[in-house]
């Protein structure tokens, strides 16, 4: 397990596809009151060292304790959304519609995902200003999966997906 610091230094793969504009304090005030949620801290850091995009290799991937249709042992996480509103770039903004079109619980944060596959910041047992658990959803199959208590814990769990077997269950 790596230690949050020595993550986010090494984060993002250096390109820009996915990047929205650098995040200021105005944008998270922004981006929480239309959430209707407080963001972690430890989210805000890694954005602010860059607003969202595809996540290095050595992070693309998280341990998952039980089978998913993904991965018998893994679940995917190759990008990160940022928060702003930058043409073809999918944001934090847009989880209000996400959660409605995909049939998603709330309060919930989308951080990555597809659409038959999610991972989000789930507010339903700390409340909107409580430290979220980081759960997978799968529409397709209505299912869930926590994957940490916190942001934290699931950026310092992170691992490269080349370290599985199987990439995917396919």
């Amino acid at each position: 397990m790596n230690r949050f610091d020595e993550v986010v230094a090494m984060f993002w793969n250096g390109g820009d596809f996915g990047v929205q504009e650098p995040l200021t304090d105005e944008m998270v005030q922004e981006a929480e009151r239309e959430l209707g949620v407080t963001l972690p801290l430890a989210l805000l850091d890694l954005l602010r060292v860059q607003n969202g995009g595809v996540v290095a290799d050595d992070h693309d991937a998280f341990p998952a304790n039980q089978p998913t249709s993904w991965s018998e042992d893994h679940v995917p996480f190759d990008h990160l959304m940022g928060i702003g509103r930058d043409e073809g770039a999918t944001s934090l903004l847009d989880t209000p519609y996400l959660v409605e079109e995909w049939g998603l619980p709330t309060p919930l944060v989308l951080l990555s995902g597809d659409g038959h596959c999610w991972i989000g910041l789930d507010y339903r047992m700390c409340g909107r200003d409580g430290e979220p658990s980081v759960t997978w959803f799968e529409t397709d199959l209505n299912a869930e999966l926590v994957l940490a208590d916190d942001f934290c814990s699931f950026v310092e769990g992170l691992t490269s997906s080349s370290s599985y077997e199987d990439s995917s269950a396919g």
